[in-house]
């Protein structure tokens, strides 16, 4: 299982981004799909999660203005983030609880490799 992370990049202060997170592979199902954020010297912290569900849940910075949705047929998460701030900038990283691979009774989370979003003032 891979996960991979698309759609980082440079914008001005209120500007929009789109992150997408595709994990490739087969014979798994997906739980919860997440996405954490990461600055230097700083722990990485959750900025949104969707479960199996569709439940959601934001970090409150973000509230508003980031939106995670989630494809299961095409195994993908998105992160619409709208009103950037510069505050936002960061490695932005997909985490997929994975299960059912590489037996059936396993689970484990799996991560993406990062993509940077800069928002400039």
């Amino acid at each position: 299982v891979q996960l991979q992370a698309s759609g980082g990049g440079l914008v001005q202060a209120g500007g929009s981004l789109r992150l997408s997170c595709v994990a490739y592979g087969n014979r798994f199902s997906i739980n919860t799909m997440a996405w954490y954020r990461q600055v230097p010297g700083k722990q990485r912290e959750l900025v949104a999660s969707i479960t199996s569900d569709f439940v959601r849940s934001y970090a409150d910075s973000v509230k508003g203005r980031f939106t995670i949705s989630r494809d299961n047929p095409k195994k993908t998460a998105n992160l619409q983030m709208n009103s950037l701030k510069p505050e936002d900038t960061a490695v932005y990283y997909c985490n997929f609880e994975i299960a059912g691979w590489p037996a059936p009774e396993d689970e484990f989370n799996a991560w993406g490799q990062g993509t940077q979003v800069t928002v400039s003032s």
